[in-house]
C-alpha cells in the first residue's frame, strides 16, 4: 500500500511540493499554528485528530519494536527539572547557541544560520561567483559548527550580511541559553528549566533501575515525554519547534563489552551510510552492510551498529523511503570530547537532509557528572568467581591546586585529566617526572593547558580484588518524533490525475500500521437497509479494534473516496448490498467483493499486516469501480 513510486516530490519543485503537503495538512487538521486566533507563536503547534492519530500510531510502534521486542524498562519523569540536575550535565552552562539581534527593532535570529543562509544563496544563485569564493563558501559551511562567536561576527561584517525582514544592521553574536527557566515552589528560591531532553531522567535513576534489573547489565531504560528548547528564530514547520516529543533509550553497558547477543540479526542490513572520511573527501553517501561497518571500525561497537540497524528497520517500516534515508557519521568537530562514536539517521525532505534520530555512544560521562555533583555512586559491579590480582591506573587531580591554576575552568580540566586512557596518563607521568610540567589538551577549552606536578597524581597500584566497579558506558538513540512523522507526511504523500486534465487529487500513502483511521465505511446511497449494513460492520470494526469513521452524506461516492483518500485511510467499504459490500483499495483502486460478515476479519488481516492487499486479491472476486471514483473532492 505504498505510494506509486513516480509520485511526490520529483513531479515539482521542493517549495511546490511543500506548499501542496502543508497546505493538505492544515486544511485537513493533521497540525495547525498553537493559539491561531491570537496570531499564533512562533514554533508552537497542535496536531488536529488525524495528527494525532498519526502520532500515537508512531509511538505505538516505537514502543513495539524497541520497548517490548528488547525487554527495556519504561520510566515517566516530570518536565520541570530542579537546576542542579542540569548543571551536572552540563546544559546550565553549554546549552547555547550564538544569537545576533537587528540592531532597530530587536528582533533576534541565529548567527549560524544567517552565514550558512548566505552561503547557501550565493552558491545556489549567483551565476558570476568565482571558483575561489565558491571554495571559500563551501569551506566556511564546513567549519561553521566550529566558528566562535567573533569568527562568526567577522564574517558577518564582512559579507555585509543584515537583518533578513528589516535589512537592518545586526549586533555582534553573543550566547543564548535555549532552556526555558522557571523557578520551583512559591518561594522562587528554587531554581528550575522545562527540560530539554528526557535523558536525565533516566540517569539520576540509574541506582534504582539497575537494582530493578537484578544488578545484571547490559539493561536500557527508554522513556516518551515533551521537551523544551526555546529556539531563537523557529522556522520549518515541526522541524524546528520549541515544544517537542523525544523518544529516548539510554542502553548501559560495561565499557570492556560493548558486543551484542543479536548483532547477528541485523549484520546483513545494507543501506546509506556516510562515514566521517567519505564526508571530508567530499564523498556521497553509499550502501554498507551494518556488519562490514563494525568489523571494519567504521561504526565503534556491535551495540552501536545493533541499534543503527533497528533505527533503519524502525522507519522504513513507517512508510520512510529506504532511498531518502541515511546514516551520518558526526565529523570531529561535532563530537563531544567524551564520546566514542555518534551516528544521525537523516531524512530527507523538501527542506534538504533533516537530523531526526541521533545514535551515540556517550561513554560513562553522564552517570559520572551526576555521580560527582550528586554524591551518589552511580556504578555497577561484576563479582569474580575467584579474587584477582590486578593493576589498577589511578589518576588523582589535586582540585585545590587545579582550582588555584584554572580559577573556573577547574572542572573541565579535571573532567579532562580523569577520562584519560592508560597510555595517554603513562605518558603524562613520565613527562612529569623528567620534566615537572607538561602540555596538555583540554577538548571543551579548546586549546592546550599547562599540568604541574603538584596537580595531580598517576600510579599503577597491584590489588586483590573480589569484584570490579566500573561506571557503565550509555549507547543513547534519540528519536525527535515531530521531525519523523513530518518526513513521513512527505514521503507519503503523492497527487493523481482527478476528472479533468489539469485536476490533482491530494493522496496521503500511509502503511496501515500509521495511517489515522484503517477504514472507512460508506452507504452507496441514503437508504435504511443500507444503513443498517453500515452500522453492523461498524459494529464488527470496533470489537476488531479497527478504527474507522462511517460516512452517511449525500455525497457521491467519488468525493467520499477522494475525501478519504486525503487523509490517507488505506481502506474503504461501499454498502452496495444487504449481504455483500465493495472493499477498496486507497492507492491502487482496485475494488472485490466481501460478504458483510467476513469484512472485518478482512480488514484486520490487512491492517495487522497478517496479508497484504494483493494476497487478498486472490482470494476474493474483484469488483469494476464506477466512473463516479474520479470525481473532485469536496472543497
Amino acid at each position: 500500500m505504498a505510494a506509486p513510486a513516480a509520485s511526490g516530490a520529483a513531479a515539482m519543485s521542493r517549495d511546490a511540493f511543500r506548499a501542496a503537503v502543508t497546505n493538505t495538512l492544515e486544511r485537513r487538521l493533521f497540525f495547525v499554528p498553537s493559539f491561531k486566533i491570537y496570531g499564533g507563536v512562533a514554533g508552537l503547534y497542535d496536531y488536529g485528530p488525524p495528527g494525532c492519530a498519526v502520532k500515537a500510531n508512531v509511538l505505538a510502534s516505537w514502543r513495539q519494536h524497541f520497548v517490548l521486542a528488547e525487554g527495556m524498562l519504561e520510566v515517566d519523569c516530570p518536565c520541570v527539572t530542579p537546576e542542579v540536575v542540569l548543571k551536572a550535565s552540563g546544559h546550565v552552562d553549554k546549552f547555547t547557541d550564538l544569537m545576533v539581534k537587528d540592531e532597530k527593532t530587536g528582533n533576534c535570529y541565529r548567527a549560524d544560520h544567517l552565514l550558512k543562509d548566505f552561503c547557501k544563496d550565493k552558491l545556489e544563485k549567483d551565476q558570476t561567483l568565482s571558483p575561489e569564493k565558491a571554495e571559500e563558501y563551501n569551506r566556511i559551511l564546513a567549519i561553521l559548527d566550529d566558528l566562535s562567536a567573533e569568527q562568526l561576527g567577522a564574517k558577518i561584517r564582512e559579507y555585509g550580511i543584515v537583518a533578513p525582514d528589516t535589512k537592518n544592521p545586526l549586533s555582534d553574536p553573543y550566547p543564548f541559553n535555549l532552556m526555558f527557566q522557571t523557578s520551583i515552589g512559591p518561594s522562587g528560591l528554587s531554581a528550575g528549566y522545562m527540560r530539554p531532553e528526557t535523558a536525565q531522567g533516566i540517569f539520576v535513576n540509574f541506582k534504582d533501575l539497575y537494582y530493578y534489573n537484578g544488578n545484571k547489565l547490559p539493561f536500557a531504560a527508554a522513556q516518551i515525554g515533551q521537551a523544551f528548547r526555546n529556539e531563537i528564530s523557529p522556522r520549518q514547520g515541526l522541524l524546528r519547534v520549541r515544544e517537542f516529543t523525544l523518544a529516548e533509550i539510554e542502553h548501559f553497558v560495561d565499557p570492556e563489552d560493548k558486543s551484542h547477543p543479536k548483532f547477528g540479526d541485523v549484520s546483513d542490513l545494507e543501506f546509506l551510510m556516510f562515514p566521517r572520511e567519505d564526508q571530508m573527501a567530499g564523498r556521497s553517501a553509499t550502501r554498507l552492510k551494518i556488519g562490514n561497518a563494525v568489523s571494519e571500525g567504521t561504526a565503534n561497537n556491535e551495540t552501536l551498529g545493533y541499534f543503527i540497524g533497528r533505527v533503519y528497520l524502525f522507519l522504513t517500516q513507517l512508510g520512510i523511503d529506504k532511498d531518502r534515508l541515511r546514516f551520518r557519521q558526526h565529523l570531529p568537530n561535532e563530537m563531544a570530547h567524551y564520546a566514542a562514536d555518534c551516528w544521525d539517521a537523516e531524512i530527507e525532505c523538501s527542506y534538504g537532509w533533516i537530523e531526526c534520530v541521533g545514535i551515540a555512544d556517550r561513554s560513562a560521562y553522564d552517570l559520572r557528572a551526576h555521580s560527582d555533583k550528586s554524591g551518589e555512586k552511580l556504578e555497577a559491579h561484576e563479582k569474580f568467581a575467584e579474587p584477582r590480582e590486578v593493576e589498577k591506573l589511578v589518576i588523582t587531580p589535586s582540585k585545590k591546586e587545579l582550582g588555584l591554576a584554572f580559577k573556573g575552568n577547574q572542572r573541565m580540566v579535571l573532567e579532562a585529566l580523569e577520562a584519560m586512557g592508560e597510555t595517554e596518563a603513562l605518558d603524562m607521568k613520565a613527562a612529569l617526572e623528567s620534566k615537572g610540567e607538561v602540555e596538555f589538551k583540554v577538548c571543551t577549552l579548546g586549546k592546550d593547558v599547562i599540568i604541574k606536578k603538584s596537580m595531580v597524581s598517576i600510579n599503577i597500584e597491584k590489588k586483590k580484588e573480589h569484584q570490579r566497579k566500573f561506571t557503565p558506558s550509555v549507547i543513547e538513540p534519540s528519536f525527535g518524533i515531530g521531525r519523523i512523522i513530518y518526513c513521513l507526511f512527505e514521503h507519503c504523500f503523492y497527487q493523481r490525475p482527478g476528472k479533468t486534465e489539469d485536476e490533482q487529487l491530494n493522496v496521503f500513502g500511509f502503511p496501515p500500521l500509521v495511517a489515522p483511521i484503517k477504514c472507512t465505511v460508506f452507504p452507496l446511497v441514503k437508504l435504511e437497509k443500507f444503513e443498517v449494513v453500515a452500522k453492523k460492520i461498524s459494529k464488527a470494526l470496533t470489537t476488531a479494534g479497527i478504527s474507522h469513521i462511517i460516512d452517511m452524506t449525500g455525497n457521491t461516492i467519488g468525493k467520499r473516496y477522494a475525501r478519504t483518500d486525503e487523509i490517507g485511510v488505506p481502506l474503504a467499504i461501499t454498502v452496495d448490498n444487504t449481504t455483500s459490500v465493495t472493499v477498496r483499495d486507497r492507492d491502487s483502486k482496485d475494488q472485490i467483493r466481501v460478504e458483510v460478515d467476513e469484512v472485518a476479519s478482512v480488514v484486520k488481516e490487512v491492517m495487522d499486516g497478517q496479508s497484504t492487499w494483493a494476497d487478498i486479491m486472490w482470494r476474493y472476486p474483484a469488483h469494476t469501480a464506477s466512473a463516479a471514483e474520479d470525481e473532485e473532492p469536496e472543497p
